[in-house]
């Protein structure tokens, strides 16, 4: 998140940030930070200080009894709870910014004859999100690999993306997990501060070197809001539904079933909808934050004229090296 001429680390990634004399005061009388006596840890150009900034960064979705997307909130409407212990706002953005979007897309036996409307789908993704958007496509079957040409690392292009899906060959295994760790990793090079995974698969995995309890860390280490789509057979033996909502229920996302393959169009333009009607939050946890600790969230809106408020957040998080 930047804030000023220098980017803050989310949750726990200790930094050396080179700072004006003037504006570290600054931050040392809002933030609580210590400077350091005259003379220590100085230089010629600039006073030098090391910060472990624990900012947890949130992006929730609110939503009445009907389902329906509530905006116009404002930060006073929000709770904020960390394991519990009701946390003081310090960051709140209620406008639709721009995010960094992988689409992993499952290529395997199961899924080939849906990908003519996984396709379609993205198009009508992109048709529906912001034009600052910039989207990836991660392809999968027993293989990993990315979508996009190598001289195109993202697009907002429906054309580029369409290709990226359709050109790869259907058929083989399921490396699920493998494909869901590069995209996250992928996500990392994007240039916008709110990251999201789109993933379509039947939810199975019989190919993948990593596991799903390496999936659920590295997400749970990672600010990205992960979308599942369901598309699977009844008699597919390798379907997977837990999986796709454990993943999205533990990010802040959502999981889609829908019972038609033809259904997944307005599913992903739902998703599109969803992302652009968020709220940002963020906020420094009290006490202290051990890395490796998971530590459990959840927020509450409550405004007037809207009866009982919904909130989707993730879950919680684990401390320390969050990306």
């Amino acid at each position: 998140m930047r804030s000023g001429p220098f980017r803050v680390a989310q949750r726990g990634v200790a930094k050396t940030i080179a700072l004006p004399a003037l504006l570290l005061a600054v931050l040392a009388v809002c933030a609580g930070y210590q400077i350091p006596p005259p003379g220590q840890d100085r230089d010629s150009e600039s006073l030098r200080i090391s910060v472990d900034v624990s900012l947890v960064v949130l992006h929730a979705t609110v939503t009445d009894r009907q389902g329906g997307f509530v905006g116009g909130l404002s930060e006073p409407d929000f709770e904020v709870y960390e394991n519990g212990v009701p946390q003081r706002i310090q960051l709140f953005r209620s406008e639709d910014i721009p995010v960094t979007v992988g689409l992993v897309v499952d290529h395997s036996t199961t899924m080939r004859t849906k990908l003519v409307e996984v396709s379609a789908a993205a198009r009508t993704f992109v048709s529906s999100s912001n034009r600052d958007d910039e989207m990836f496509v991660v392809n999968f079957n027993e293989k990993v690999s990315l979508g996009l040409p190598a001289s195109i690392r993202f697009t907002d292009n429906t054309t580029e993306l369409e290709k990226a899906i359709r050109n790869t060959r259907g058929g083989g295994e399921t490396a699920l997990y493998d494909a869901i760790i590069r995209a996250l990793e992928e996500l990392q090079a994007g240039s916008r501060d709110r990251k999201v995974l789109i993933v379509i698969s039947d939810g199975g995995d019989n190919a993948s070197v990593h596991s799903l309890e390496q999936v659920m860390k590295l997400a749970g280490q990672s600010s990205a809001v992960i979308y599942t789509v369901g598309l699977f057979d009844l008699d597919d033996p390798d379907r997977n539904p837990g999986v796709l909502k454990r993943l999205a229920q533990a990010t802040g996302g959502e999981a889609f079933l829908p019972s038609q393959v033809s259904d997944v169009v307005s599913v992903c333009e739902r998703i599109a909808r969803d992302i652009r009607h968020q709220y940002t939050i963020g906020y420094v946890p009290t006490g202290l934050t051990h890395g490796g600790a998971y530590r459990t969230i959840r927020v509450r809106a409550r405004a007037k004229d809207h009866g009982n408020l919904s909130v989707r957040t993730r879950a919680g998080y684990i401390a320390g090296g969050v990306k």
